[in-house]
């Protein structure tokens, strides 16, 4: 099976719509299905995303991948969105589409979607796999470490065009992606999830860097945390070699929750 031309649409209550695709094999191996919870500026397009599709259909899993609002093939304008927007796209792609119990697979600032619909989905979300996560981005990774150069930008003009090497355009940082991240911050606190989490990190991170992912570890009430470094991983963590390990933990993972 491989993906149709076009991916579904999940219509939002603002017109907005998901855009979205998932497998769903006529005997599933288990009850258990994975959603995948991308980065920012990425989509369900991705290597990762990619090569989980493929894993599940050949492993007959229950697999949902989708765009946040003005992400890939989603309608919305990115100068107007928030972390609580993408936030609610995940409840809602969770909510409508996923089939059974499930292991949220976040990538980036996927990994925060994932802890924030963990929280309000404890009946549903059984496990987290997190890759290279980046919760509260916003503040810690962003607005921290703008200079004050850019912080008057933003606080002047609203927006800062940040260049990336992911991309030919700018990302558009907004002030208002910034002030209304602060709703979501996780870091500061204990962050009430016991269910098991596991985390691949690449020590050569860029973007984020691992020891926010230590962060993170030390903030999780969950006792069933385990944390995987690769000393010459990358941001992306891509490579056949990074995909084998995400897959083999996510196999790990789905045997120990359905043999309980």
């Amino acid at each position: 099976m491989t993906d149709s031309p076009d991916p579904r649409k999940l219509t939002r209550p603002d017109g907005e719509t998901l855009a979205y695709r998932i497998e769903t094999p006529a005997t599933p191996a288990g009850p258990t299905g994975v959603t995948w919870l991308g980065g920012f500026k990425s989509d369900m397009t991705g290597t990762k995303a990619g090569a989980l599709a493929e894993w599940a259909r050949q492993a007959r899993r229950n697999f949902l991948r989708f765009d946040y609002f003005a992400h890939g093939s989603s309608s919305g304008d990115f100068s107007k969105a928030t972390i609580g927007r993408w936030r609610d796209d995940a409840l809602a792609a969770i909510d409508a589409l996923a089939e059974g119990p499930q292991v949220l697979v976040g990538s980036s600032m996927g990994g925060w979607m994932a802890l924030l619909a963990a929280l309000a989905r404890p009946e549903r979300v059984k496990a987290l796999v997190l890759i290279a996560p980046a919760p509260d981005f916003t503040e810690e990774l962003m607005w921290k470490n703008f200079s004050d150069e850019v912080r008057e930008i933003l606080m002047r003009d609203g927006i800062y065009r940040r260049p990336s090497e992911y991309d030919e355009e700018p990302y558009e940082i907004t002030m208002n992606l910034i002030e209304e991240g602060r709703n979501h911050l996780l870091l500061d606190k204990p962050i009430p999830i016991r269910v098991p989490v596991r985390i691949l990190q690449g020590m050569a991170d860029a973007d984020v860097p691992w020891k926010h992912a230590m962060r993170l570890v030390e903030a999780l009430e969950s006792n069933d945390v385990a944390i995987t470094m690769t000393k010459a991983g990358d941001h992306r963590l891509s490579t056949p070699e990074d995909i084998a390990r995400l897959i083999a933990t996510i196999e790990t993972l789905l045997a120990e929750i359905e043999t309980r």
